[in-house]
């Protein structure tokens, strides 16, 4: 099993920053996990953020976000952060975080076994 906790999450102006982190920990956790963010605002599906392998070697970023969203991760902490700026209100969701049991990272959720509880990010106009 694998436990996934995001904290970060809250209201913020248009033009703003926030820092999102997730701790992951378990029997079955391991620093060698794909690990990925993802959003999901009112009335729309799940989509796709950034994503990270275990190396930091590979790292995808949705193109809404790209050049404004930073993923990282601390192995030996088992922490991955998704350090947002420049936000809009188009960013308001829910942000999940989810581990892959895979060296090799993918941006498609259906392939990410683990998920948190979920952080809501407000941004307001």
């Amino acid at each position: 099993q694998v436990q996934l906790v995001e904290s970060g999450g809250g209201l913020v102006q248009a033009g703003g920053s926030l820092r999102l982190s997730c701790a992951a920990s378990g029997r079955t956790f391991s620093s060698y996990y794909a690990m990925g963010w993802f959003r999901q605002a009112p009335g729309k599906e799940r989509e796709f953020v950034a994503a990270i392998s275990w190396s930091r070697a590979n790292i995808y970023y949705a193109d809404s976000v790209k050049g404004r969203f930073t993923i990282s991760r601390d192995n030996a902490k088992n922490m991955v952060y998704l350090q947002m700026n420049s936000l809009k209100p188009e960013d308001t969701a829910v942000y999940y975080c989810a581990a892959k049991n895979s060296v090799v990272v993918t941006v498609d959720p259906s392939e990410f076994g683990s998920w948190g509880q979920g952080t809501q990010v407000t941004v307001s106009s």
